[in-house]
């Protein structure tokens, strides 16, 4: 039986090491399938190893060693003669005995991140195939958080890593002009796995939170790896802030909306990272919508020292949003924030205007839209769309929370007949 300390070795390797091994693997050899598949035979030549021999004194140099020499051992039985394979062979070969420190072992994650995201990829799977390259996520959980079958995730992830083989540039990391265009997909697809994460976690299930970490994770990385980008730093900044909530999101297993929550519960230290951060993409000069978004969770987080609400600093950053990104969230959270200040039915004009086949099954539009009918007096209409928002959620916390809203709308109605 496998070592207590020899697993937690094995998992701390694959943490923090997957990424920065695959990620140089693949880019030598052009190949990702290829370079999973030797990776994951160190991983468990390790599970085999270490508990015998003991742990390593640097397990990603061994690692990475020993998936070099399962490529080596590939590629001779392979017989293979192209160049570029050779080239690859007599380069890993001659590399090996100097790489004896993780320390030496060059990070390429920032290319890896970028070729998930190239052009060539549908914008669909991007999100997956970062998950799982970049942080090692089997593709059985994440076809769960995408709610697909496992088998249609894994042929999506494969016939990407087929594209991103025949795009020989793609391990390079873009010039200047690409990467501001390409920069935006990546942003995204992390911030699509931070969400999928909130909304797994609202839902009860166990790897939500897995997610949102792992998001986090990705962000902070990117920081680092680019401290000079505003929306990177934006970014992290959002997540933080959202992030360092989750222990007031839901108490005693009710789920506590934001306007209610107690600041008490909130991480402070998380807090002040995020405002460090975009204290830091304000002095570059170059807003977007990550800024904004990250902003605006930072005007809420201000509620833990003046014990109020700006709401309409909040509903000005969201006209800003709603013109750089007009998502279907911003403008939502846009009607919401105008309508704090005046009356309900400013918000609703706001939610009129969204096309209705955008919101037909979107469950944030109906618990919106029931709360504007509620405090607009439309008690009727209220009571539909209390009805639709329940049936849309996942999640039996928040079906209960608005069960609640919806009984006391309907209490409120009968006793001002």
């Amino acid at each position: 039986m496998m070592a207590t300390g020899t697993g937690r070795a094995v998992e701390q390797a694959v943490r923090q090491s997957y990424g920065r091994l695959l990620a140089l693997l693949a880019r030598q050899t052009r190949d990702m399938a290829a370079a999973e598949d030797a990776l994951a035979d160190a991983l468990s030549a390790a599970l085999e190893t270490w508990p015998v021999s003991g742990v390593p004194a640097t397990p990603e140099a061994w690692l990475l060693t020993t998936a070099r020499r399962r490529i080596i051992d590939r590629v001779r039985r392979a017989r293979v003669v192209e160049a570029g394979s050779v080239s690859m062979l007599v380069l890993t070969e001659r590399t090996q005995e100097a790489l004896a420190t993780a320390d030496r072992i060059p990070d390429h994650r920032l290319e890896l991140m970028f070729a998930c995201c190239h052009p060539s990829i549908e914008p669909e799977i991007r999100t997956p195939l970062m998950l799982q390259t970049v942080l090692g996520i089997d593709a059985a959980s994440i076809a769960s958080a995408f709610l697909v079958a496992p088998s249609t995730m894994g042929q999506r992830l494969s016939r990407a890593k087929a594209r991103i083989k025949q795009a020989g540039h793609a391990f390079e990391l873009p010039e200047r002009r690409q990467i501001e265009a390409r920069l935006d997909a990546v942003l995204s697809s992390i911030y699509v796995a931070f969400s999928l994460g909130l909304d797994a976690s609202s839902s009860g299930e166990p790897a939500g939170e897995a997610f949102s970490d792992e998001s986090l994770y990705l962000s902070r990385l990117l920081v680092s790896l680019m401290p000079d980008e505003p929306e990177v730093l934006g970014l992290a900044a959002l997540e933080l802030h959202i992030h360092a909530r989750r222990h007031a999101r839901f108490v005693s297993g009710r789920y506590v909306p934001l306007n209610e929550q107690d600041p008490a519960l909130w991480d402070r230290a998380m807090i002040a990272e995020a405002e460090a951060c975009l204290s830091r993409a304000g002095k570059l000069g170059r807003l977007g919508r990550f800024q904004l978004e990250a902003a605006i969770q930072s005007v809420h987080a201000g509620r833990a020292v003046t014990g109020r609400t700006d709401w309409p600093t909040i509903a000005q950053l969201y006209e800003g949003l709603v013109l750089t990104s007009p998502s279907i969230g911003a403008r939502i959270g846009r009607a919401l924030a105008v309508s704090q200040g005046k009356e309900a039915a400013r918000g609703l004009a706001l939610l009129d205007e969204i096309a209705e086949e955008a919101i037909a099954h979107h469950q944030p539009y109906w618990a919106a839209r029931a709360d504007l009918l509620a405090r607009a007096g439309r008690r009727g209409e209220a009571d539909d769309a209390y009805g639709r928002t329940i049936g849309l959620s996942r999640s039996p916390a928040i079906r209960a929370f608005l069960t609640e809203r919806r009984q006391s709308a309907a209490l409120e109605h009968r006793s001002t007949d």
